[in-house]
């Protein structure tokens, strides 16, 4: 591949401007040719494939960005906040199990994620391989429910991190002093010096943001063995493999034991979501086409086997459910403090070790917010949102979207206040982001396979010398070819459908207000909104992406 591009000037409405681009008798185009330093060329001629201006400054190497993904997942940290979830819909063996089907499906599912970034290894993501992958009578109106869905599933993704990690340390408090009783306007208050803390992490540490990344990996890792090893070995009492692998429970009073495990499948799925950051990271990331794939597939593996490793040891450990449940911090939400409390017998010790769950938490609420704002600023540079003149703005120095920043944290501050009144009504309004977030990979996975089985995506062998145009379907250097990347990429979409059905399902037959899933009800509203915005005005504005630079020659 050549080191020249050719580039053309955009006018607003997306189309050429080629008074730059043609000799003095004004009618024979010619090429101008920019020499770009070697480290940059794959990164800048893969946005020019997509028609995109570089505008953020590629920071992140492989490890800081595999660093940054992790602290995304949070998988083993998440895993003894949700366990109960599966304990109550599916018991000890049906959790090991589900978590084992959710790992394999997460790991399939990521991996033909990892595939369409590296054919359009954009910010924009879901929405813009929407818009590449649909047909192209519909792909507009598509792509941009697409747009609202993912940025609508990050911006619940922000509030929950922040929410969980208000409680979590109001829980510790709790664990070390039985005799207080935390309120929701604490918990409010927090969850706001949380969302503080998120901003200013985002706007003055954007330049050192990789370099820390690579120590919250290390915190990743060496937390899991700090947080697993004391509890397992100093743990006084365990179940057997018999009580762990064969007990099934049907807490929900489901008709069947199956539908009881399979309810009890999302808090796996919600352990092993949040994946595609790196995805909305690609733009600041070196060699993005080829890293934010490998990253993708690192971190689903690599989290995934330390939460199935933190689940284990908590149904070995858990002897007693019922009084963990019962416990001041169970009553709380959060019994597995009561099990690390049990298990180490030292209140300081078990507070260290869940201090590391919560230092985790924290760092997860910075860079969910970092991944929802490359997003609002994707959309909004393709037109995609209100004011997306503003959404679109980067800070001159530091190349942070600044404005998309302020916009998602107000918005989470403003949702906080709900939680004062009530709690539910909150938890009603974050229960989008599993719904939204998985509709948004089964869609696109799916209209991948229809793509591939038709034979619409090139190899890049095939296009030397050819002048490509913006958003062309072409492999990218991260690609299963055959029978066995349609496999893939089918059973894929097959998880994801199941995912979808089943994040709908409350987690009993029949409950109330507070144990309602109102996911569905959030995820339709959405919809209904962008609907309605996009036929008002939006479908005058939004084209698709926007196509900044022109196509360009491959050598």
């Amino acid at each position: 591949m050549g080191a020249s591009m050719e580039l053309h000037t955009v006018n607003a409405q997306g189309s050429v401007d080629s008074k730059n681009c043609v000799d003095e008798v004004g009618k024979t185009p010619h090429v101008i040719e920019s020499e770009l330093p070697s480290a940059g060329q794959r990164d800048a001629q893969a946005l020019a494939r997509l028609g995109k201006k570089p505008v953020l400054k590629r920071r992140f190497s492989f490890i800081a960005m595999l660093g940054f993904t992790c602290t995304v997942l949070v998988t083993w940290e998440v895993i003894p906040i949700i366990y109960t979830t599966g304990l109550t819909n599916g018991g000890t063996a049906g959790f090991a199990y589900s978590y084992l089907f959710a790992l394999a499906g997460s790991l399939s599912l990521f991996t033909v994620l990892g595939e369409m970034a590296s054919i359009a290894p954009t910010s924009g993501g879901q929405y813009h391989w929407t818009f590449m992958l649909a047909p192209v009578s519909c792909r507009k109106f598509f792509s941009y429910i697409m747009g609202w869905l993912v940025i609508c599933g990050w911006q619940a993704l922000v509030a929950s991190s922040a929410y969980l990690s208000a409680n979590l340390i109001l829980a510790l408090v709790t664990m070390n002093n039985p005799a207080y009783t935390p309120t929701q306007w604490q918990g409010t208050l927090l969850y706001w010096a949380l969302m503080g803390m998120a901003i200013l992490g985002n706007l003055y540490s954007s330049t050192i943001l990789p370099k820390v990344e690579f120590f919250v990996l290390a915190l990743h890792i060496l937390g899991f063995f700090a947080f697993l090893i004391p509890m397992v070995y100093m743990s006084p009492q365990k179940n057997t493999s018999t009580e762990v692998w064969t007990e099934f429970n049907n807490g929900g009073d489901w008709p069947t034991m199956a539908l009881s495990v399979c309810v009890g499948l999302i808090g796996s799925v919600f352990a092993n979501n949040g994946t595609d950051c790196a995805v909305h990271m690609a733009e600041e990331t070196k060699g993005a086409d080829f890293v934010i794939p490998w990253c993708v597939v690192a971190t689903s593996a690599l989290n995934g086997m330390l939460g199935l490793g933190t689940l284990l040891s908590l149904l070995y450990v858990t002897t007693d459910i019922e009084a963990v449940i019962e416990s001041p911090t169970g009553q709380l939400g959060f019994p597995f403090m009561q099990v690390v409390l049990d298990s180490v017998g030292s209140y300081p010790g078990a507070t260290v070790m869940i201090s590391i769950v919560i230092a985790m938490f924290i760092f997860a609420v910075i860079a969910f917010l970092a991944t929802a704002s490359r997003i609002v600023f994707a959309f909004g540079r393709d037109k995609g949102l209100p004011f997306w003149q503003t959404m679109a703005k980067v800070h001159p120095k530091t190349a942070i979207p600044n404005y998309a920043i302020y916009v998602l944290t107000g918005v989470a501050c403003l949702v906080g206040i709900i939680n004062i009144g009530s709690a539910t009504a909150f938890n009603i309004i974050l229960s989008i982001g599993i719904s939204s977030l998985y509709s948004s990979y089964t869609i696109t996975e799916a209209l991948l396979l229809w793509r591939r089985v038709r034979g619409d995506i090139r190899k890049p062998s095939e296009m030397a010398g050819y002048t490509w145009q913006a958003n062309e379907l072409v492999w990218g250097p991260f690609h299963i070819p055959g029978v066995l990347g349609i496999a893939l990429n089918a059973w894929a979409v097959c998880y994801g459908t199941i995912v979808i059905i089943f994040c709908f399902f409350p987690s009993e037959v029949s409950p109330d207000a507070a144990h309602m899933n109102w996911a569905c009800l959030i995820t339709a509203v959405v919809i209904f909104f962008a609907v309605a915005y996009y036929l008002v005005y939006a479908k005058k504005v939004y084209q698709g992406p926007v196509v900044e630079i022109s196509p360009y020659q491959i050598s």
